[in-house]
Parts: C-alpha cells; sequence; structure tokens
C-alpha cells in the first residue's frame, strides 16, 4: 500500500517555491514555440523520454542507499559520498539558473524536514533538490518506486502549473495532459528505477538553451 506521505511531497502546497519556476516553458511560449496543447504535451513527454530529469530520477535509489548509510554510519566518508553526488548533479545542469533553482528548493526542503524532525545526519541544509527528495523519500519510509514515481510526476505538475499561467488553456486541458502523461511517467519509473545514472545521456538541447534565454527576457512572471 502506497504511504500517504508521498501526498505530502507531492502536493502542490509544499513550501519549495517550485511554483516560481517555469524552466524554460516561460521563453518558449513568449518565443510562440509552445503555443498548443499538443506542442506543451510533446515538450513535457521528449524531457520524460530524453531530458536531465531522468538522470535525477535514476540517481534517487542509489543516493536513498548512500543516505540511509550516511545516517547509520555517520563518518567524513559517507558524508563525503553525498557531496559528491551532489557536485556531479548541479554539473549536469548547463544552466545556472537552473541550479540556483536545485539549491534554493532542495534548501527549502530540507529546511522543512528538520522542522519535521528529520534533520540530515550534519544537520546542513546545502544539498540539490533531487537528494533533498531523496532523504525526504528515506525519512518517510517510503519506497522507492514511489520516490522516483513521485519525483517525475511533481516536476510534469510544476510544469503544467506554469503552463496554466502562461497559456491561454484552462485547468481542464492542463489536467487532460497530466493524465495522458501518466503512463509514461509510470514506464519511466519502473525503466530509471534500476538503470544507472550514469549510463544515461540527455537529449534536450532545446530545454537547455531555452532555460538559458529566459534571463534576456524583457518581462518575465517566473525566476527561471
Amino acid at each position: 500500500m502506497t504511504s500517504p506521505a508521498i501526498f505530502q511531497l507531492v502536493s502542490p502546497a509544499l513550501p519549495v517555491g517550485a511554483f516560481s519556476y517555469s524552466e524554460g516553458i516561460e521563453f518558449m511560449a513568449q518565443e510562440k514555440k509552445l503555443l498548443t496543447e499538443s506542442e506543451v504535451f510533446n515538450w513535457l513527454e521528449s524531457e520524460l523520454l530524453r531530458g536531465q530529469l531522468r538522470i535525477e530520477a535514476a540517481s534517487i535509489s542509489p543516493m536513498m542507499d548512500c543516505l540511509d548509510n550516511w545516517k547509520k554510519v555517520q563518518t567524513s566518508q559517507t558524508e563525503k559520498q553525498i557531496y559528491e553526488w551532489n557536485s556531479w548533479l548541479l554539473a549536469l545542469r548547463d544552466s545556472k539558473e537552473v541550479r540556483l533553482q536545485q539549491k534554493q528548493m532542495g534548501t527549502s526542503l530540507l529546511q522543512l524536514l528538520a522542522d519535521l524532525n528529520h534533520p540530515l545526519p550534519n544537520k546542513k541544509k546545502n544539498l540539490a533538490w533531487p537528494i533533498a527528495w531523496s532523504w525526504a523519500g528515506l525519512s518517510f519510509s517510503l519506497p522507492k518506486v514511489d520516490v522516483v514515481q513521485g519525483y517525475l510526476y511533481s516536476w510534469i505538475a510544476n510544469q503544467l502549473s506554469a503552463t496554466l499561467r502562461l497559456l491561454p488553456f484552462g485547468p481542464n486541458k492542463v489536467q487532460h495532459m497530466q493524465y495522458q502523461l501518466l503512463p509514461l511517467i509510470a514506464s519511466q519509473t519502473a525503466l530509471l528505477l534500476n538503470q544507472n545514472p550514469h549510463d544515461l545521456w540527455t537529449g534536450d538541447i532545446g530545454t537547455i538553451m531555452a532555460q538559458q534565454s529566459h534571463k534576456e527576457l524583457y518581462s518575465k512572471l517566473f525566476r527561471s
């Protein structure tokens, strides 16, 4: 049975500031490259199939193992392994804005977890979003499959939330896209759960360019 704690993690009310980021969608909307429902759907589908998001999702299982080991064996070596993961994951992100986003959201989630009596072993809060998410899954005793699937689902939900504020679709169309993507989220979860993240590649150059171009917008609703 799925633990109700996963619903707290994927809730839009989670106080991590995810609503303030568009991750390239705002730039693409203003450039009129994302205008229709099918264009937005294809954009999100391609991220699930080829985006950097997949590497982060595939990293969750080994990171949960490393975090569990750090929790049980609190040595400099076990702590170092986590910060090596942190450096690697941040280095994967080509856009400075997205790297800052990963740090800000990770810090916010780790602050929340500390408030819920689940601080990191070293009591710090300076880890990126995927690691903070993995620590949340470990702290809430969630199955890895739920943590990975929740990570993908939450990302899609946040992107569709941004879409709702940028394009004249209405909530029903956005919910239709979310529903259509559920089978792909499930299949990608099954694939990535046991995949070595270091063996994966990305093919989302369009997303990377959109993220890097966001800062050039004259006016914007989102931080990146």
